[in-house]
């Protein structure tokens, strides 16, 4: 007979999480052959050897002054048009979000001939929210090369596009989570809604804000790496030169150089975060 005293030897979820986990591989597993994904590929004499082959061509690193030059404008071009991008979406992106968000909805207080077109903006703005961050950084990125030609212009522009959409999706969602009285008091006493952001939403929200502004620079960095392969200037448009020239030292090189960016990126990040805790 069973002791109430005693405590429970088993889990009484496991079966629910057994379920789960098999109803898990039921499903990834169709999806990793659709994939082509082999996973006995990765232990395969002939591809460890062919692997081990092409990291040997990467040490040493490239340390000559000429190329060391090269890849130092190119770090700078990077991390300018990481800023620059993510500076240019922050524009886009908060108007677009203010006008998202439903506490600061002047037409929402009360019955008025500005509710139906008030609802109709929103709409709007969703949409275009969903389609600017829908479409991937790189593929506007293949797409304003065509136009501005090779350089950091192009990626400039994609990242402020893509990111746009993300960043005013996020603002809005955490602007509507947090707490959102002293605006609709500000507004119910005649103010605008440039006031109710500025004194009743932003102080509860501003350290969110910006820790997600943040994290979304440091995508940024990684993002601008991406699009140089295809011809948006900075390390990755260097990377894909050393990488056709079969130049494994300097793509080693290249690679330390990038992941130093993004840890000072991390860095950056903590101490804001510290600084708005």
């Amino acid at each position: 007979m069973l002791n109430p005293s005693q405590p429970v030897r088993h889990d009484p979820a496991a079966r629910n999480r057994l379920m789960g986990v098999l109803l898990g591989i039921l499903i990834l597993w169709p999806l990793f052959n659709i994939a082509g994904f082999d996973l006995s590929a990765l232990f395969d004499t002939n591809n460890l050897e062919v692997f081990g082959n092409f990291l040997r061509q990467f040490f040493p690193p490239q340390t000559g002054q000429e190329f060391l030059v090269l890849l130092l404008k190119a770090a700078i071009e990077t991390l300018a048009m990481a800023t620059a991008g993510i500076a240019l979406a922050i524009a886009l992106a908060v108007p677009l979000s203010l006008l998202l968000t439903h506490s600061l909805s002047i037409s929402r207080l009360g019955p008025g001939p500005g509710r139906l077109s008030g609802q109709y903006l929103r709409a709007a703005a969703r949409l275009l929210l969903l389609f600017l961050r829908g479409v991937p950084e790189i593929v506007w990125a293949l797409l304003l090369v065509r136009v501005f030609g090779l350089g950091p212009a192009a990626g400039v522009l994609a990242l402020a596009i893509t990111y746009s959409g993300m960043l005013g999706k996020v603002y809005s969602e955490i602007l509507e989570a947090s707490d959102t009285r002293a605006a609709r008091a500000l507004l119910l006493t005649g103010s605008g809604r440039s006031m109710a952001f500025l004194y009743g939403l932003l102080p509860g929200a501003a350290q969110e804000l910006a820790s997600y502004t943040v994290y979304r620079w440091e995508c940024a960095v990684r993002a601008s790496v991406i699009m140089g392969f295809v011809g948006a200037g900075g390390l990755g448009q260097l990377m894909d030169q050393s990488m056709k020239m079969l130049n494994g030292s300097e793509v080693s090189s290249i690679v330390i150089v990038f992941l130093l960016l993004v840890l000072m990126a991390d860095a950056i990040s903590f101490f804001i975060r510290k600084a708005l805790a």
